[in-house]
């Protein structure tokens, strides 16, 4: 086993955990400009070109989010896009809002 997790460690930039998210997470610091081949859940790959520069522990973008759709990691809707996020875009507070832990929601339904 320790060879597959060095192969892991060594290869993986950044983690899809269910096949319904639009988000991949950064394992390590990403460049603008580079391409991440993400393992799906799925088993199958994908190449994500990035756009912009993505800090360690950060989202990016693996689906187009038009502005006012849910981001969704982990299969839950964590955030709403508050502008159109193309493919391979850093996904944080600058373009999208939390939907979690708000009391100004609370007993509103989701759109």
């Amino acid at each position: 086993m320790p060879e597959a997790a060095a192969k892991i460690a060594g290869e993986t930039r950044a983690l899809v955990m269910d096949a319904r998210d639009t988000v991949a997470v950064a394992i390590r610091d990403l460049a603008a400009g580079e391409t991440v081949k993400l393992a799906l859940p799925d088993g199958t790959e994908r190449e994500v070109p990035l756009r912009d520069d993505i800090p360690f522990g950060h989202k990016f973008s693996i689906a187009p989010m038009p502005e006012g759709s849910q981001v969704i990691k982990y299969g839950e809707h964590i955030a709403r896009a508050t502008a159109d996020i193309p493919i391979g875009t850093h996904t944080h507070i600058h373009n999208a809002t939390s939907q979690r832990g708000r009391g100004d929601l609370v007993g509103k339904t989701e759109g």
